[in-house]
């Protein structure tokens, strides 16, 4: 029998128009007037933030809007961030965007009360405490962080994936709305529908996964394989959006409480080089790891095959193997995911690098298969070669 422990205490609400209802919803949390909206200059650009922090003022909120953030945020733009916070004496953070704007908005949440730097909260020297108020509104299917303990944050120095990983910073709040997901373009349609994948089987596969994650992330999978590429397709196709982002929500459920692995590990050390879209880089690696870790986990690998209908509730363990690897490279190459060698600045001179940085991560322990530093260069040769 195996021991675990599932905790999400985030207050979701989910449903067409539900971010028009934000006022009323923070209200009743009765977390202060002074907000403070963090997001990327892409999601502001599109409109998305306006007419919320428009809806928030004329209910009597005092609302300032930070938006300097990289899409794969530095530790530099929380520190930033933090003294924001404090100097308009916000008294909560409201997130508004991808993982870039949620995971940096937990962190501001965090060092705007506590002081210090990510670093420190990663290595120990600081506790995770009286950390603000967290309200995440995800405007992309796929990244979880609106339900998950983490935030990945780059350390700009040395191009590190830091995560700070606490329950102290789980969103009191989700507001999970479709309708800010219609008019995202389909290649990060695609990429993010990735990322949320690998979190369902990264979160199911994992060592340190449990029976909640797994029933969670199963039905994960179903959902995001049948409705990203209709998504891609047809971004104001409601019911397909309404599903992505259930999936996506389901998947940070499944992963939140577990842990992800070798995908995002080898993912986080191109995003940090490179700074590679996350779930472009998890969607190169992942046919390369899911055969790597099938290898020793047959039974395991067979079952995600059969939830994702690449394979039969009758075939072999063998077959379903077989089937889970070439419907995974089908899938991500009809969503028009490139290929690694084709990614912006990936040079095999940096292999070395990569695998340093992902031996480093502190998911790699939690890999369903033991994988050592030469598992992981043979993973890069086998996705840069294909």
């Amino acid at each position: 029998m195996n021991n675990f422990h599932y905790f999400c205490p985030t207050r979701i609400e989910m449903g067409m128009g539900k971010a028009k209802q934000l006022p009323e919803l923070l209200e009743s949390l009765q977390i202060g007037k002074s907000i403070l909206l963090v997001s990327d200059p892409g999601v502001v650009q599109t409109g998305l933030v306006e007419p919320i922090q428009a809806k928030l003022q004329s209910a009597g909120y005092r609302v300032t809007l930070f938006d300097d953030i990289s899409q794969n945020p530095r530790d530099t733009e929380c520190l930033k961030g933090a003294k924001y916070f404090n100097e308009q004496n916000a008294d909560a953070v409201v997130a508004i965007g991808g993982g870039s704007a949620m995971d940096t908005g937990k962190a501001i949440a965090l060092i705007g009360r506590n002081g210090g730097t990510p670093i420190e909260y990663v290595e120990g020297q600081r506790r995770y405490e009286n950390v603000a108020p967290i309200i995440c509104i995800p405007t992309t299917a796929g990244t979880g962080s609106e339900v998950t303990r983490s935030s990945v944050i780059t350390e700009a120095a040395t191009h590190r994936k830091l995560t700070l990983k606490d329950a102290a910073l789980r969103p009191v709040l989700a507001v999970l709305d479709p309708e800010l997901t219609f008019t995202v373009p389909k290649s990060v349609t695609a990429a993010t529908g990735v990322d949320a994948l690998v979190h369902a089987i990264e979160g199911y596969t994992c060592k340190v996964t449990n029976p909640i994650s797994q029933a969670l992330g199963a039905k994960a999978m179903e959902i995001i394989v049948s409705s990203l590429p209709e998504a891609c397709q047809d971004g104001r196709n409601e019911e397909a959006r309404y599903n992505m982002l259930l999936g996506s929500l389901l998947a940070g459920l499944c992963f939140g409480s577990a842990d992800v692995a070798a995908v995002h590990c080898l993912a986080e050390a191109l995003g940090g080089l490179y700074d590679t879209p996350h779930g472009v880089a998890n969607a190169v690696f992942l046919p390369f790891v899911l055969k790597f870790n099938a290898e020793e986990n047959k039974a395991m690998h067979a079952q995600l095959a059969r939830y994702m209908k690449f394979a039969a509730e009758s075939d072999s363990d063998e077959k379903a193997v077989e089937q889970l690897i070439q419907g995974i490279e089908t899938f991500t190459r009809s969503l028009d995911i490139p290929k690694l060698k084709d990614l912006p600045g990936v040079r095999k001179e940096d292999f070395a690098k990569i695998v340093e940085l992902a031996m480093q991560n502190g998911s790699t322990p939690s890999n369903v298969r033991t994988v050592t530093a030469e598992d992981y260069l043979h993973i890069l040769q086998e996705a840069y070669s294909a």
